[in-house]
């Protein structure tokens, strides 16, 4: 059995162009999901996590995939503390 896979776009030109609306129509296993045209709250989601990117993932050095989970669980902790 094949998953869907499902993605979240924007409204923006590359998205909702002609050829990527009939890309996608030629691959029904995608399902898109488009976000409100003046979504002006997921601008903080990607501020977010840009900053997490920033912080903690751009030039971190993780021993394995929990110390990695840790680390991003402390930023988040240190974030909600501060907030």
């Amino acid at each position: 059995m094949s998953w869907p896979i499902r993605v979240v776009l924007d409204n923006g030109s590359a998205h909702t162009a002609k050829k990527t609306k009939a890309w996608l129509a030629a691959h029904p296993r995608r399902h898109v999901h488009w976000t409100p045209p003046h979504a002006s709250w997921l601008n903080q989601i990607e501020l977010y996590f840009s900053a997490l990117a920033k912080s903690v993932i751009r030039y971190g050095d993780f021993s394995s995939r929990d110390d990695l989970i840790s680390k991003i669980e402390s930023y988040i902790l240190g974030k909600n503390e501060t907030a």
